[in-house]
């Protein structure tokens, strides 16, 4: 009975994580962001070069495809076609996502899989979030160091136009939006984060955040408590209110998206450099405790997490597929 026991287990570990192929990425997918629709019950697959963004049924493994981005052959990075997409909350349904090569802001109708409208942006998108308590939508820029906000113009929600600018420091990278607080949060290319007030569209805090290279951003807002993704290989923690660094983790090199799961009180941390996903336990004071790594793949950097099924997603660039990982601590 033991060796058929551990032969079961070498065999589940043979096979490793749930696999969902993307159509049209077998040549691979520049991933950059992962971020789950909770109102649509699904997880958003921006598939940059292949010219589509896709959404992934996280209880079915169904995958919709949007067409109409532009696209080009994967050459490893992330910097085609649309590689950041956020649900925006309201009616009508409405998604957008980046489109890289073209600058542009795309609107999209997830009722029927189709791109309903664009905006020209001031600059090449980074990431793009929404703002419930406004009605916005922000959009990183780092090459022009700001943010860009709109807003939809008219009840259909498929024109937007631009409201405003946020200059900020040497950055932006990456954007977290703190409802409770009238916050976002975005980090330097370096060791610092920052806040910017929601309505006021101005930098009001910044601090150090324990990184030499600070890439991803997840946020506890209950907790009060800022996740950072440094690109040398480490995980920390700053509480909001003090704005004091309170816990960093060792993980594997070439950080750069990061998940959090509230519910859990999990983080996660992929390391593209090594094909590995970190999972901490986050304790009410923002102290990290590692609670397994899991394989993945290399240059596996973007993650989000359905709380519905436990399952975290990552993606794999080079197989243009998304892996699915079970929480089940």
């Amino acid at each position: 009975m033991r060796l058929v026991a551990l032969a079961v287990l070498a065999a589940a570990v043979a096979a490793g994580p749930a696999t969902v192929l993307l159509p049209g990425g077998e040549r691979g997918i520049g991933f950059d962001d992962l971020q789950l629709a909770p109102g649509l019950g699904r997880v958003l697959v921006p598939g940059g070069g292949a010219g589509t963004l896709f959404l992934l049924d996280p209880a079915t493994r169904h995958v919709a495809a949007v067409a109409g981005f532009s696209g080009g052959a994967f050459r490893g990075g992330h910097d085609q076609g649309t590689t950041s997409a956020v649900e925006v909350p309201g009616r009508p349904a409405r998604i957008v996502a980046t489109d890289r090569q073209t600058r542009t802001l795309r609107v999209v109708d997830p009722t029927v899989l189709k791109i309903v409208g664009s905006v020209d942006l001031a600059g090449k998108p980074d990431y793009v979030r929404a703002v419930a308590a406004t009605g916005e939508v922000w959009v990183t820029e780092p090459s022009r160091k700001q943010i860009e906000v709109l807003r939809f113009d008219g009840p259909d929600r498929r024109r937007l136009v631009r409201v405003g600018l946020v200059p900020v420091p040497d950055g932006p990278e990456s954007l977290a939006v703190d409802e409770a607080r009238g916050r976002a949060y975005s980090h330097t290319w370096t060791d610092h984060s920052f806040a910017v007030d929601l309505r006021a569209r101005k930098v009001v805090a910044s601090w150090r955040n324990g990184c030499r290279g600070a890439r991803g951003i997840a946020l506890d807002a209950a907790r009060g408590l800022l996740f950072t993704g440094c690109a040398e290989g480490r995980a920390t923690v700053v509480d909001l209110g003090s704005q004091k660094l309170v816990s960093t983790a060792a993980v594997g090199p070439e950080v750069d998206s990061i998940g959090y799961a509230a519910p859990l009180g999990h983080l996660y941390v992929p390391s593209a450099g090594i094909g590995r996903l970190f999972t901490f336990r986050v304790s009410p004071d923002g102290r990290l405790a590692l609670l397994g790594t899991k394989a993945t793949a290399l240059d596996a950097h973007t993650v989000a997490f359905d709380p519905t099924s436990r399952t975290v997603f990552v993606g794999a660039p080079r197989s243009g597929a998304v892996l699915l990982l079970p929480d089940s601590d």
